[in-house]
């Protein structure tokens, strides 16, 4: 019964704020943004990728930020920039000169410190790059909600054709290349699907967050131990959650959303955990009574 009367309070609550432009705009862009990371994720968790993420991103920085310091418009240098990056570490990977999670550190770092620099030379930080590196759907615009739109429509039928090529280098890259599969290609096409994936996600949860986003609900949903396209499914269901409560609770607590939907894929992650825990303390105490 109490379960039914807060559900209902955050209905409420959700229809109440719906009322506005400006979180309409945020609520249809998190949602769209948190399905699209969520599918690309899951692939680069299980391609043990998972800073890969978190590494375009701050390429995506260094990008932007060239961008401002040019007068280009930076969406634009940060879809180049991350886009050929990629590609390059994507290649780099493929070597056995450096190690995979060598080069990821090296990108990470680099495209931070470009950012750094341009930030010093064009005289330090604005309001613009404060929401790059945090974050906030509320700000989204219709050329914002417009761009995230393409995104997805773009992402998720290319990852639909090329599903089954995926999943198999995912699993097996070797197998992949015995069985005739162009790997490197579709690696670098899937990096660029990512690359632009995390480059629409920059307004929701910013640069320093953005990991969280592609990683927390894939791991919250490989716990449950389910199948491929079921895990899928329900890494987008707890991505979408955590947003739609995230914008809810930061809209009424006057908090950073970014930081807030962030807590809450924690709290569901961590609450999977209790509840596995327990499941399993359960069949150990059933099984030693028998």
């Amino acid at each position: 019964m109490e379960t039914l009367i807060v559900i209902k309070k955050l209905m409420e609550m959700l229809f109440d704020i719906i009322q506005y432009g400006f979180m309409q705009r945020a609520l249809l862009s998190a949602i769209i943004i948190s399905i699209v990371c969520s599918i690309v994720g899951l692939f680069l968790v299980l391609k043990r990728h998972s800073l890969f993420g978190d590494a375009l991103a701050h390429v995506t920085f260094g990008g932007i930020t060239l961008g401002l310091f040019v007068g280009i418009y930076p969406l634009w240098t940060a879809y180049i920039v991350a886009i050929l990056t990629a590609v390059g570490v994507n290649k780099l990977r493929e070597s056995t000169i450096i190690p995979p999670d060598s080069s990821i550190a090296v990108l990470l770092t680099s495209g931070l410190a470009i950012g750094v620099i341009l930030i010093s030379i064009s005289g330090g930080f604005t309001l613009n790059l404060f929401n790059i590196l945090f974050g906030n759907i509320l700000l989204v615009g219709n050329d914002d909600v417009i761009m995230i739109l393409i995104t997805a429509a773009v992402v998720i039928p290319v990852i639909c054709i090329f599903y089954k090529k995926l999943v198999l280098i995912t699993f097996d890259e070797k197998q992949a290349k015995v069985s005739g599969l162009n790997v490197t290609w579709i690696n670098t096409l899937f990096i660029i699907l990512a690359s632009v994936s995390i480059i629409a996600s920059i307004r929701l949860v910013g640069v320093l967050l953005i990991s969280s986003l592609i990683v927390i609900p894939n791991i919250t949903a490989l716990m449950l131990g389910k199948g491929f396209k079921k895990t899928i499914l329900i890494s987008c269901a707890v991505s979408t959650i955590s947003v739609i409560l995230g914008i809810m609770i930061s809209y009424y607590a006057n908090l950073a959303p970014s930081g807030m939907i962030v807590l809450i894929m924690v709290s569901m992650f961590l609450l999977t955990i209790i509840i596995k825990n327990m499941k399993f303390t359960l069949n150990k105490i059933v099984v030693s009574n028998r």
